[in-house]
Order: structure tokens, then C-alpha cells, then sequence
């Protein structure tokens, strides 16, 4: 059941900011549902690539990411019942997933699915456009962001801790492709939502980090 008064926290910003892994803290900290919205472009271009669907084949691509059979179990990514958190992980799912994403129609499939996250007691939804188009009436709103090395160093150990190949020269640069393709392209450009707390993560730890979410939402949250 939801109302228009379930409290929704976003948390958007560019690329290996660390905003997937303090929504999922701040979510199972207020026992709230999660979202990472990221993964959903993610799941669509590894199912892309599972059909042999080319990347410039909006209408195909918008069909795919209609149909997503997709659940969240705390960091478990399950897609058709299966997991997939390291598959869509690989670099190689990313810059599909950051070009797809640009496609007005494979953004308009996923806002339903998107909103269907949407469960009482509340939802920490992260991404790009969490604050600024899919959740507009969010409760609280924040901006995480770090600089691109500091982005790329994250990025660099979350790769060669999953046993991916990593070379941090080619994630500086990939990095800040996505960054131009994100906040330059025509549909919901990344940028920070109006009214949203922008928080600076280059030299905080994720538990700093959560913990000044945490207070920020203490702080708007409406009374029980």
C-alpha cells in the first residue's frame, strides 16, 4: 500500500560517486524499500546484449526495458529470478547502460517501473533523475558527488574486487564520457534537483556519508 505522503528519500549523482551503496545503507537503516535505478538501464542493456539487440534500436530497446522482471533482495540484483548484480557490473554493461539511457524512449518505459518501487514505509530511490523527474515530491533530495579520481579509484577497487580486469587510466577517461553524455544530453539531464543537499564524498567514508543522510532526513521527515 502507498500514499501520496510515503516518504521518498533520492539520492542521485554521476557515476561511482558511492550513491548506490549509501541508498542501500540509509534504506535498511529506516527499514524503507530501495531502488537502484541505475540498475535498471544496466539490466536493459544486459538484456540487450542477451538478444542480440543493437544499442541504436530505441523501440526495441524501450520494448526490453518495459518487460524487466526485476527485484532488489539487499544487494542481490535478481533478473528473471536470477542474479545478476556481477554481470551488469562489467564496464563493458556500463557505457552500453550510459547510452541507452539517452534514448527518450527507453527513459518513458522504465518510469512505471520505476514508481512501482514506490511502498510504505518509504523508498531511497538512487540515480541520475531520482529528484528531479521520477520522484519530484521527494521528502528529502540529495546530491552526492566526488571527484573524477576519487571516482575512479572507487571504481578501479570495486572492479579488481570482483575480479574484473581494470585500468584506471581508461576509467579516468570513461568516467568523464559519462559525466558529458549525462548531464549533457536533451532528456533529464544529471544535475542536482532544486532543493537538494549536495554532499561532497571525495574524502568521506561511506559511513560519514550515510550518517549525514540519516540526519538530513531526521531533519524533513514527517511527524509519525
Amino acid at each position: 500500500m502507498t500514499t501520496s505522503a510515503t516518504p521518498v528519500i533520492t539520492i542521485d549523482g554521476p557515476t561511482a560517486s558511492g550513491k548506490g551503496t549509501v541508498a542501500s545503507r540509509v534504506a535498511q537503516a529506516l527499514g524503507f524499500a530501495f531502488l537502484d535505478s541505475g540498475a535498471l538501464y544496466r539490466l536493459t542493456a544486459l538484456s540487450a546484449q542477451q538478444a542480440g539487440v543493437d544499442l541504436s534500436d530505441e523501440a526495441a530497446i524501450a520494448n526490453l526495458a518495459a518487460r524487466l522482471d526485476v527485484r532488489f533482495n539487499g544487494e542481490q540484483i535478481l533478473l528473471s529470478g536470477k542474479d545478476v548484480g556481477d554481470s551488469i557490473r562489467a564496464e563493458e554493461i556500463g557505457n552500453a547502460a550510459s547510452r541507452i539511457a539517452a534514448l527518450p524512449a527507453v527513459r518513458q518505459a522504465l518510469v512505471d517501473l520505476q514508481h512501482g518501487f514506490l511502498k510504505t514505509p518509504g523508498l531511497v530511490a538512487d540515480g541520475r533523475d531520482m529528484g528531479t523527474v521520477i520522484f519530484p515530491q521527494a521528502t528529502l533530495k540529495v546530491f552526492l558527488t566526488a571527484s573524477v579520481e576519487a571516482r575512479a579509484e572507487r571504481r578501479y577497487k570495486q572492479l579488481i574486487g570482483k575480479g574484473f580486469p581494470a585500468n584506471m587510466a581508461a576509467l579516468l577517461q570513461d568516467l568523464r564520457e559519462r559525466d558529458a553524455r549525462d548531464t549533457n544530453r536533451a532528456v533529464a539531464p544529471l544535475k542536482p534537483a532544486e532543493g537538494a543537499y549536495v554532499l561532497e564524498t571525495s574524502s568521506m567514508t561511506i559511513e560519514a556519508a550515510v550518517a549525514q543522510v540519516l540526519a538530513w532526513y531526521q531533519a524533513v521527515a514527517p511527524e509519525n
